[in-house]
């Protein structure tokens, strides 16, 4: 019965336990431009000459015609995945960053997007 108890406490804490994905992040002091021509992705062109593509959650449509700002909270100059938001100018519509692609230029295999875990530590690439 001890046995049982053990096991089934066990299982409790596997299930209950979140499971946790890094998250890719981009600082937004090395973006030189971004663009989004149909509000549902959104490409920055990098510093280092990577092209970045960020599959909003959900549509955006007036950001295709109006510049954007970011709302970043306590100094953090990192953006990402899944969780940071933007609000588009003249309109105020808020959009919401989805998944990054690969990234696709001339260093996108030498120098990929810092990867941060849930604790917003950077975590090992």
């Amino acid at each position: 019965m001890k046995t049982l108890m053990t096991a089934l406490a066990l299982a409790g804490v596997v299930i209950a336990g979140p499971a946790f994905a890094a998250k890719t992040c981009i600082d937004t002091r090395k973006i030189v431009s971004s663009k989004s021509d149909d509000g549902k992705t959104m490409v920055f062109k990098m510093k280092n000459g990577d092209t970045l593509i960020n599959r909003l959650q959900g549509r955006c449509p007036d950001l295709k015609y109006y510049g954007y700002v970011w709302v970043l909270r306590g100094g953090d100059m990192n953006v990402c995945e899944n969780s940071q938001s933007f609000q588009v100018l003249q309109s105020g519509q808020v959009c919401v960053m989805g998944k990054f692609d690969a990234p696709v230029g001339k260093q996108s295999m030498s120098t990929p997007p810092m990867v941060w875990d849930v604790n917003k530590v950077q975590a090992p690439g």
